[in-house]
């Protein structure tokens, strides 16, 4: 008669089932789980998991990338991140002719992620921005656990990645390039902005118009409408202006921007 099998052996089933290889999981992820600190050691120990940062761990499979690690808070830890921006824009494919000296991954989230994320062996940056400086606080945002088709009514989108098709939200085009406008002037430059928007002549209408209305940042909406002017884009006579709040008096694009912003605008046209 087989013998009944051991405590450990069908721990370490529930470890194999639950937790995907190569996706992290923080202590308490583990220890909600039934899985102690002694036998998380051994485990460690054993070769059955990594730590790759202090109080995280993962079942071993090659390197890490940032890619697992934001699939890893959005799948496994629940936190309510986006990749956004800049990044957003690049994942989209909008970037082939821009390049960038440091690799930045801009996440987008009411609260930011954990500490021990900036400490991952990574050669990526992680830079977070809280989600409330652009829209109203009832904009629809992705909780953990919506599928995906949610999260593309909600103005994300979601990508694939890797061997198991893992899903990872990010913000779509039209969201990710007010994220972007935002950083004006101070962490994106005039010039990036205007070849970015260059190459946004396909954008959800639906989705642009109730962005722009949800948007409470009159200089990214005013931004928005001198870039997306210059290169006169199709879509733009379908959105209803006038039901965007652009503000009142003067139209200053960047209040005390720097001078080289200033000569970009006039170079540009802007006066």
């Amino acid at each position: 008669m087989l013998s009944p099998p051991k405590r450990s052996e069908t721990k370490l089933n529930t470890l194999d089932r639950d937790l995907p290889e190569g996706l992290l999981v923080d202590a308490a992820w583990l220890a909600k789980r039934g899985f102690s600190t002694s036998l998380r050691s051994q485990y460690v120990a054993a070769g059955r998991l990594e730590q790759p940062a202090r109080r995280v761990y993962r079942r071993p499979r090659g390197s890490i990338s940032w890619r697992e690690a934001v699939i890893s808070l959005q799948m496994m830890l629940g936190y309510p991140l986006v990749v956004g921006g800049r990044t957003a824009l690049e994942l989209h494919g909008f970037a082939h002719y821009l390049t960038s000296d440091v690799r930045e991954v801009h996440l987008y989230g009411p609260k930011p992620p954990p500490t021990w994320l900036r400490t991952l062996p990574l050669a990526e940056r992680f830079v977070y921005h809280s989600d409330g400086r652009l829209f109203r606080a009832d904009s629809a945002k992705p909780k953990a656990g919506k599928n995906p088709d949610a999260l593309a009514r909600a103005a994300f989108a979601v990508q694939r990645w890797g061997q198991w098709d893992w899903p990872m939200a990010l913000s779509d085009p039209a969201r990710a390039i007010l994220e972007l406008l935002d950083e004006l002037p101070n962490h994106e430059t005039f010039e990036q902005a205007d070849k970015f928007m260059q190459g946004l002549t396909n954008l959800s209408l639906r989705r642009l118009q109730a962005l722009l209305v949800e948007c409470d940042n009159v200089k990214v909406k005013r931004l928005f409408f001198f870039f997306a002017d210059r290169h006169s884009h199709a879509w733009l006579k379908h959105l209803n202006r006038n039901a965007i709040d652009l503000g009142t008096g003067k139209r200053m694009l960047v209040k005390d921007s720097p001078p080289f912003s200033k000569r970009y605008l006039r170079r540009l046209g802007k006066g």
